[in-house]
């Protein structure tokens, strides 16, 4: 069994689900600390993370990664356990496989080799990892970011191993990711008989037209990195569950996916002024997931990871800003260039999730690569 697919396997095995980390961290901190890595345990509320460098002046190259997973749903649907790491047809089969115990393992695994080939290497590698991704995200890389901008930790460079191929690794990098800003909007009308509406004020008439309003704005019109940006509703909610009753109240979900070309003071401000020109009478929650971010073409990280796809997978990697939000939201702010680089993604969040086990054991040669021309 090679080194990244016995890591990967005892990984599977811990029953991590966000934000339990079920012990990955500590095993993972005792073997870098044994290649010679200083480990900083940081544990904020319920979380825990693991911080691990080696090296002490810049540049700073972090990989950045996360231990937890989503839960496995009904494991009677799963041909083998999901927490029972299993190969079959050259593929390794367990929660966490592709999203994302692989790249963790294929991080360290990678920076083993990096340390022990160059042990006086300049700058700093280090290996940034939490429990809390899949979650609320609340106490892992937001709050350990703000931890290091006391303690004036820095990072220059992050490589994400969040999963990014589509077919085949190395196939799609993701160079940047758009913003998001929810809102929870409450709309308030007055409760009564369906029979007697002049006595009532329905909220799902008067937020009919603000929504489409809303649905139909057009916010902006991308630019060359990102698409347009996109508004959605998730969820509407109404009614006592009698259908003699008007509702008195309305709660909708609602989420922004935003390009670089608007802001998120510029997005809520032009919703609410959409409610106010439509009478609705509203209170809205927003919440600020992170702002977009992009490795800005001819970027040092950026030319570096398209080249190191090319050279060792032979393939020139489509580099793109789609997708969802990771903790590299998190790190962009720091003022670093953040690039991220995994596995196949068909299978994550599914039963039988999966990751090529060739992939596997090629990804460790990737991130060592990047350390090689990054810092060595």
């Amino acid at each position: 069994m090679s080194a990244v697919l016995d890591l990967t396997r005892d990984l599977i095995a811990r029953r991590s689900v966000t934000p339990e980390d079920a012990g990955c961290l500590p095993l993972i901190a005792s073997r870098l600390e044994q290649a010679g890595f200083h480990a900083e345990h940081l544990r904020f509320g319920d979380v825990d993370n693991l911080w691990v460098t080696h090296g002490k002046a810049g540049p700073v190259l972090a990989f950045l990664g996360h231990t937890d997973v989503v839960p496995s749903g009904p494991e009677e649907q799963w041909a083998s356990p999901p927490f029972v790491p299993t190969e079959r047809d050259g593929l390794l089969y367990g929660r966490g496989a592709a999203d994302m115990k692989g790249s963790v393992a294929a991080m360290v695994v990678a920076l083993e080799r990096f340390v022990t080939a160059h042990p006086g290497h300049p700058g700093t590698v280090g290996l940034l990892l939490t429990s809390d991704e899949e979650g609320v995200a609340l106490h892992g890389v937001r709050e350990v970011v703000e931890h290091f901008h006391t303690a004036g930790q820095r990072i220059d460079y992050c490589v994400v191993g969040e999963p990014s191929a589509k077919a085949a690794l190395g196939d799609l990098i993701r160079v940047g990711r758009r913003g998001s800003l929810s809102g929870t909007l409450t709309v308030r009308g007055v409760q009564g008989h369906v029979a007697y509406p002049e006595k009532a004020k329905n909220p799902i008439h008067v937020f009919a037209p603000a929504l489409a309003a809303l649905a139909a704005e057009r916010w902006d019109e991308g630019n060359a990195d990102f698409p347009p940006t996109s508004f959605q509703v998730s969820n509407i909610n109404a009614g006592t569950g009698a259908n003699n009753v008007i509702p008195g109240e309305l709660v909708a979900l609602i989420n922004f996916r935003f390009s670089t070309a608007s802001t998120a003071d510029g997005l809520r401000e032009r919703a609410e002024a959409i409610l106010r020109a439509h009478g609705v009478d509203y209170a809205i929650d927003w919440h600020l997931s992170g702002h977009p971010f992009l490795a800005t073409p001819g970027g040092r990280l950026r030319d570096t990871v398209v080249g190191v796809c090319r050279d060792l997978c032979g393939i020139d990697p489509e580099q793109s800003t789609g997708g969802g939000t990771s903790d590299g939201r998190f790190i962009a702010p720091m003022g670093a260039e953040v690039i991220e680089l995994g596995p196949v993604n068909a299978t994550i969040h599914k039963v039988d999730e999966c990751v090529s086990i060739m992939d596997l054991e090629r990804l460790p040669d990737l991130y060592e690569a990047i350390c090689e021309r990054m810092l060595a």
